[in-house]
């Protein structure tokens, strides 16, 4: 699944400038252009339906984040009042066991 595709080798000849020189030089014949494989993908066409789908979607994925990000928002807030009122609810019983010796 991760492994890497890799295109296949180019099995063109070698250019002319690297082929091997000959003692009579042959004729020079102009080169032809490459040709390009036609893709074997299809191409992705979007109707209005489902562009309309696909921004549906976009919209609930952005609303469903929006909510988890909120909801641990709230949560880290009211820990934190928690965490302040026990904190002098502590402090006052501390005080109050410094009184009474």
């Amino acid at each position: 699944m991760l492994t890497p595709k890799y295109p296949p080798q180019d099995t063109a000849p070698p250019p002319a400038d690297l082929a091997p020189q000959s003692s009579t030089p042959a004729p020079a014949v102009p080169a032809a252009a490459p040709v390009v494989p036609a893709s074997n993908r299809p191409a992705v066409q979007l109707t209005p339906g489902s562009a309309l789908a696909l921004a549906a979607g976009g919209g609930a994925v952005v609303l469903v984040v929006g909510a988890v990000l909120v909801s641990m928002l709230l949560a880290v807030a009211i820990t934190g009042v928690s965490v302040a009122v026990v904190a002098v609810v502590l402090r006052l019983l501390v005080k109050d066991l410094q009184k009474g010796r």
